[in-house]
């Protein structure tokens, strides 16, 4: 009984998760594909960042902050991407590859770059 309890409340606190992914995969149906592809690789810069050893644990990503991304085919590529963890936000660079909806990442690779000053987060439309 123990066991089923247990497996219940464990299954109930990842439903919201689910939900949300969902949520997520619906909203992304309705994008063009390059913002699409973009917004996954947003997500994936998120989990691969967070999952790496380092002291980051980003809230928020971007691929298009600093500068624009380049997209050639399935592959979106850029230097000017932007993370935010412990209420700062950093640049880093990054090449990712999707499927061919853009609705998944086939592969991600990336580079943590500086600080972005405080002083320059408005004219990057960046946030607390």
């Amino acid at each position: 009984m123990k066991f089923i309890l247990s497996l219940a409340i464990a299954l109930a606190a990842t439903m919201p998760a689910f939900a949300s992914d969902a949520r997520f995969l619906a909203s992304l149906s309705k994008l063009d594909p390059q913002t699409r592809l973009e917004q996954v690789c947003d997500l994936q810069a998120m989990k691969q960042i967070a999952r790496d050893s380092n002291p980051y644990h980003p809230d928020r990503a971007k691929t298009d902050v600093v500068s624009h991304p380049r997209h050639s085919g399935n592959t979106v590529t850029g230097t000017g991407g932007a993370f935010r963890s412990g209420g700062r936000w950093y640049q880093f660079s990054f090449s990712c590859t999707g499927t061919p909806d853009g609705m998944k990442v086939t592969a991600f690779s990336y580079r943590l770059g500086q600080p972005i000053p405080e002083s320059k987060w408005a004219s990057y439309g960046l946030w607390r």
